[in-house]
């Protein structure tokens, strides 16, 4: 599709926009979106539309941005409109500054790792969503190692990317995070369940319509046999939701039950404490391997 077409269509053509994503790296699968940032300062929720059957997600951002996660994932974007220039000059000086902001998200999810993992740890006689802080501790290690090796989050792609990555010391911790997440209990009939209640999750929290790119993906994911990619998917997807309610969570009872399945949630108090510290313990490694 050209892009300059969505713009037109959405009325974006005179605002300071540009492209991300895989559609913008060229390594797109048929299932993905066109992720287009307007730089409008505004604080909205991603909106979702369809164009000829392309799903477009629009995110709102600000070129006095400082957050290092959202400025790493301006870098290499394509300018689709930019009247004054200023876009030009913002990812110029991200450019500047690349390593720097990498590295400091590097350093950002190994924290967050640790932290949900202590969370977890010290949840697991009190907090009913104790599992679900394991699962966010071991994504966070998941995007730690796939920035060290220079590829973008996205966790579309992620084991894609995680499959062709040299091996080292850091990239075959990627086993024990495997193991955490729970990838080896991907079946068919486990992928419909956790597609149902993501759906649901999304649809009440986020409530954007960004559940029928989840739908998009999981179709195309079981439909070409990529059940561990599914699985990844859908569980980080949760995460990114959870995340976003962390503070207010726990006035939300009723969630419990749908991240239960969701996010695939076991309840074996001890191998989840098990996997706590080995979480934990890695994230620690990884600080100083990294």
């Amino acid at each position: 599709m050209d892009v300059q077409n969505i713009l037109e269509r959405l009325s974006l053509s005179d605002h300071t926009v540009g492209l991300g994503g895989c559609k913008n790296r060229g390594t797109t699968l048929e299932c993905c979106e066109y992720n287009i940032t307007v730089f409008d300062n505004k604080k909205s929720k991603d909106e979702i539309h369809v164009i000829n059957d392309e799903m477009i997600k629009i995110h709102h951002g600000t070129l006095d941005e400082s957050n290092s996660d959202v400025l790493q994932k301006y870098d290499d974007m394509s300018v689709l409109s930019d009247p004054d220039w200023s876009l030009k000059i913002f990812l110029s000086k991200i450019k500047e500054k690349n390593d720097k902001i990498k590295n400091s998200c590097i350093k950002n999810h190994l924290i967050d790792s640790a932290f949900y993992a202590t969370k977890a740890k010290q949840g697991l006689a009190s907090d009913p969503f104790a599992s679900s802080w394991l699962k966010c501790a071991a994504y966070s290690i998941t995007d730690a190692l796939v920035l060290y090796n220079a590829k973008p989050q996205s966790p579309t792609h992620t084991l894609e990317f995680i499959r062709k990555f040299k091996k080292t010391k850091a990239n075959e911790s990627f086993s024990i995070i495997a193991d955490v997440i729970g990838l080896e209990r991907a079946t068919p009939s486990l992928l419909s369940r956790m597609l149902k209640s993501t759906i649901g999750f999304s649809d009440m929290i986020e409530g954007n319509g960004n559940s029928k790119i989840i739908q998009r993906k999981y179709e195309y994911f079981v439909n070409n046999s990529l059940l561990s990619d599914c699985y990844f998917y859908l569980g980080y997807m949760n995460r990114n939701i959870l995340i976003s309610i962390k503070d207010t969570i726990h006035k939300k009872s009723e969630l419990i039950h749908v991240l239960k399945t969701a996010l695939d949630i076991e309840h074996d108090v001890t191998k989840t404490e098990q996997h706590a510290f080995k979480i934990h313990k890695l994230a620690h490694d990884l600080t100083n391997l990294l």
